[in-house]
């Protein structure tokens, strides 16, 4: 067993994987449709996020509230945005599919309570905000970029943790959300321990093949002697 917990697994994934090869096994197993659009890029480089997902829903709104409506929620500046950030665990990811890219999604007070409860990070399928103050806190998010248009008077978070799609990807509670500069791919918690082995098989085959090929070694000779590319 590579892991014995989840701490063991999130450094595994961050330290020995990456999301490439992760792909490539998700791939082989017939899940080929894991990754969130290219655009969910990290706001630096060398940021790294592995942690559970906690799927927050978001809808488009006309107004801070919304007087009158069948929804109580309408009434309720955020919706349950403040429920969901309270509610967000150690080593979970807060992961909003977006509803339309006209605002923001998270900022850098959303992100200091996530950091205060010991999120894993952020990634949303849509904007961000606060820049500066978000990478002040030094925890990875991933979003499509900058954007300083608020939420408030035009979204709000109306359920957590539970099923959503984000970018085309469906993505379960507790499911694994590992980001790096490559893109964002999600691991259904179903078949992660097989994903994991795997991919850390190839990683490692990888390494020595490359190897190989920096010793002299051509690709097709690579490809027919270890099927690894």
């Amino acid at each position: 067993m590579l892991y014995k917990n989840d701490k063991e697994l999130f450094s595994l994934l961050k330290g020995k994987l990456y999301t490439s090869v992760v792909g490539d096994i998700l791939d082989k197993m017939g899940y080929l449709h894991q990754f969130l659009p290219q655009e969910v890029r990290p706001l630096k480089d060398d940021m790294i996020i592995a942690g559970r997902a906690m799927p927050v829903l978001e809808a488009d709104v006309t107004g801070f509230v919304t007087e009158g409506s069948q929804n109580k929620l309408m009434e309720k500046n955020f919706g349950l945005m403040l429920e969901a950030l309270d509610a967000i665990e150690e080593d979970e990811v807060y992961l909003c599919p977006s509803s339309s890219l006209s605002y923001a999604l998270i900022g850098e007070i959303m992100c200091t309570r996530m950091n205060k409860r010991g999120a894993a990070g952020a990634v949303v399928n849509g904007f961000h905000r606060d820049t500066r103050g978000i990478l002040a806190l030094n925890m990875p998010v991933f979003s499509r970029g900058p954007y300083a248009k608020d939420q408030g008077p035009r979204g709000k978070v109306i359920d957590f943790r539970v099923p959503i799609e984000a970018g085309g990807v469906r993505v379960n509670p507790g499911d694994i959300v590992f980001g790096d500069y490559d893109g964002v791919v999600i691991i259904p918690q179903v078949v992660e321990a097989e994903v994991i082995e795997k991919a850390y098989e190839k990683a490692t085959g990888e390494n020595f093949v490359a190897e190989k090929i920096r010793n002299g070694l051509s690709a097709v000779e690579s490809w027919n002697k270890y099927q690894i590319m």
